[in-house]
């Protein structure tokens, strides 16, 4: 696992009302500081990468569809530099990804509709000053094919 990673397994908690799932806490581990809520969506098979940010941390949660969220440790000093992590997120493994600042990241959904994904950065977006870098998702400075691999 790429160093300061991390991963929160999530529960669902199901009754005859519908369904709840708990994210993000102020108490959990994972839990740094309130910057905002965002959702983003991506169609399926699209790939939404790379990028990094230099100061936020990351916190996603797939609500909706299945996604791979691949991660690149790009971090010069870095116990882990150069490696690639692959997770699967989405209704049928719900969790929250902990992203920490300068690892590049990206989001293919998986299967045949929309993915939902909610974020719970640790700094809201600043419009003026953005935080928010980007690489081509088949940049050759990423050694990552996003092809499905089947077999």
């Amino acid at each position: 696992m790429i160093k300061g990673v991390k991963v929160k397994k999530l529960k669902v908690i199901p009754d005859e009302r519908g369904r709840l799932l708990e994210i993000l806490r102020c108490d959990d581990e994972l839990y740094i500081n309130f910057g905002q809520v965002y959702m983003t969506s991506c169609y399926p098979q699209v790939v939404k990468g790379w990028h990094y940010h230099r100061l936020q941390t990351d916190n996603m949660c797939v609500v909706k569809g299945m996604t791979k969220i691949v991660l690149y440790d790009r971090r010069e000093k870095s116990e882990t530099k150069g490696e690639i992590n692959e997770f699967f997120l989405g209704e049928h493994n719900p969790m929250v990804l902990h992203i920490p600042p300068e690892i590049a990241h990206g989001i293919k959904a998986i299967g045949t509709e929309e993915a939902l994904v909610i974020n719970i950065p640790d700094y809201p977006y600043n419009y003026k000053n953005p935080d928010d870098y980007r690489i081509s998702p088949h940049s050759e400075h990423i050694p990552y094919d996003w092809g499905r691999k089947d077999g």
